[in-house]
């Protein structure tokens, strides 16, 4: 009972870590500020939100790291790398020190590598605790990863609305005192539990987290709008942070659940009722792969789809795409020199960088995007809403868990639907730029991204094998540093280009040149949509070349779940 009471802390410190660490997000509140001060151009502060997404490619870092340190050590790692990262941007902002552009470029790139290394301890801690519903765990956990900047911006009005520099300031600390909260559940991590006992009651729990998170999420939405004056920012922010910590009380309610499973439904008066996420054939495969080595293949781990006549043979060259190398079964471990060579893995790789990097790119540039339509004076209500629908999106990646049962989907399918709000918002806000527009694109974007980031992490582990996942996720989100780089050129061309077309009166603002009106990203949204467009077909390609083996695996799956 108390291991099980563990878990579930770490489960809730976990999301703690998650939802203070997406620092990255609150970048739009203060890049106006940034490029104020150092007097840059709009392409030199694109390079600046580049290397903060650079950052992340060293996530690999953080594996090796955990190979030579406990995991404790590491997470503070993080921190203290954000500390000094974000802690001398803020002293550069606030004109204490003064330091060459391309020492803040460094910063940039030390506090996004904090922030990988501590998605990677979330992780860990998700399929170490969780091993067989690591899904939902991450879904979950991650989901919190997508408050945060509409945390920062309810504790930085807390303390004072109109300074914006307090973004970076709260971005070295807050993460520090969160791990230092989250140290002692991780101190007392549980013994792994693979026992149908052990797992079958997980599934009511993580309902009714995420019946919280939802709550969380819906009072953030729509109160954060509020907190534009101190002391309402402030009361806001305290009901925040007891939704936050309402979780805690999950161990009295395991407590409490087994205590009325062992005293009332011993009961032959009394019959009881449950449902669960887990089967016995899923436990069994989790029991395999956690036994297995790194690298095996071929082993039994995986389910192999039969070789069949393809409906897609009569289609010519598409269908020869559809069945060349697709990939046959689920599981299979690849390492890292056979990932690169699989056409599966490229497709997800484009579906990915032009879906979910896309999204980063359109957070990066916000708050220049809402200045050039006149809207900065609402920027901060605009950083909550994609904050809060990219939450949601992370969110709903855990709808095909519960569905399972009822509405079997392919993950890869989720993943292609999910790209589908993209191009929809990108060719919205080219057709109109009223306040209105901006903020459905937002919120579509938002929740698409969101979507795409959460399940990334579950899809992967599923198409290239648990075991080699944690290499293979971090080859995946190389993509994030090459879209940051590519979509923010594109964006900072254009627009430089625009501001020094327009008369030196309206566009001078100290030492920088600022762009006004649709044009400015009129030409970037058409060429984003156009890549959003490319990311969508590689996504449907991938759904229909992985779907066969997913139905294998569910047809493989479904005869013994009520045996």
């Amino acid at each position: 009972m108390m291991g099980q009471s563990r878990k579930w802390m770490i489960l809730v410190a976990t999301s703690w870590i998650q939802a203070f660490t997406g620092t990255n997000f609150d970048f739009s509140s203060y890049s106006s500020t940034m490029k104020s001060v150092l007097g840059i151009s709009q392409l030199q502060l694109n390079y600046l939100s580049v290397a903060s997404d650079m950052g992340k490619a060293f996530g690999w870092c953080s594996g090796l790291s955990l190979k030579y340190f406990p995991l404790w050590v590491v997470m503070f790692m993080s921190a203290f790398v954000g500390l000094f990262g974000y802690g001398l941007q803020w002293l550069v902002i606030k004109k204490i020190i003064s330091l060459p552009y391309v020492l803040v470029f460094l910063l940039c790139l030390m506090a996004g590598c904090s922030i990988s290394w501590f998605n990677t301890v979330c992780f860990v801690l998700c399929i170490k605790n969780f091993p067989t519903n690591r899904a939902l765990a991450l879904s979950l956990t991650i989901s919190f990863n997508g408050v945060s900047a509409a945390l920062y911006t309810l504790i930085a009005n807390a303390i004072n609305p109109q300074d914006d520099t307090l973004y970076l300031f709260l971005n070295s600390l807050v993460p520090l005192f969160v791990s230092t909260l989250a140290l002692i559940p991780i101190l007392r991590q549980p013994p792994p539990q693979l026992s149908t006992d052990a797992t079958s009651g997980d599934s009511f729990i993580f309902l009714v987290l995420n019946i919280l998170a939802v709550i969380t999420g819906l009072y953030l939405l729509l109160f954060n709008s509020l907190s534009s004056v101190a002391s309402k920012a402030r009361f806001l922010l305290g009901g925040a942070v007891f939704l936050l910590f309402l979780p805690l009380f999950l161990p009295g309610i395991v407590c409490a659940r087994d205590w009325l499973r062992h005293t009332i439904c011993t009961n032959s008066l009394f019959r009881c009722f449950s449902f669960s996420l887990v089967d016995t054939s899923d436990l069994e495969l989790i029991k395999e792969l956690v036994g297995s080595e790194t690298g095996t293949s071929f082993n039994g781990n995986a389910h192999m789809v039969i070789g069949r006549e393809s409906c897609f043979s009569c289609f010519g060259c598409f269908g020869e795409v559809i069945e060349k190398d697709r990939l046959t079964m689920l599981g299979e471990e690849h390492p890292a020199q056979w990932l690169v060579r699989r056409l599966d893995f490229w497709l997800y790789y484009v579906s990915y960088l032009c879906g979910g990097t896309l999204g980063i790119a359109y957070s990066n540039n916000l708050g220049q995007i809402a200045q050039s339509l006149g809207y900065y004076s609402k920027l901060d209500s605009i950083v909550t809403l994609y904050s809060s629908c990219s939450f949601f999106g992370r969110l709903l990646s855990a709808s095909p868990d519960f569905l399972r049962d009822k509405v079997y989907f392919a993950r890869t399918g989720w993943f292609a639907i999910a790209l589908v709000p993209t191009p929809i918002a990108l060719f919205f806000l080219v057709a109109s730029g009223s306040f209105a527009a901006l903020q459905v694109s937002t919120a579509l974007i938002g929740l698409s991204s969101g979507f795409i980031f959460s399940t990334a992490v579950s899809l992967t582990s599923e198409l290239f094998g648990p075991n080699s996942a944690g290499v293979n996720h971090n080859i995946v989100i190389t993509n994030i540093p090459i879209g940051s780089l590519l979509y923010g050129l594109i964006a900072a061309i254009t627009y430089d280009a625009d501001a020094e077309s327009t008369s030196l009166l309206e566009t001078l603002v100290g030492d920088c040149m600022v762009c006004m009106g649709r044009k400015c990203y009129l030409k970037t949204f058409v060429i984003w949509g156009c890549f959003s467009m490319i990311g969508l077909i590689s996504s449907s390609v991938l759904f229909l070349r992985t779907r066969p083996a997913y139905e294998r695996f569910e047809r493989n799956r479904s005869p013994t779940q009520f045996s």
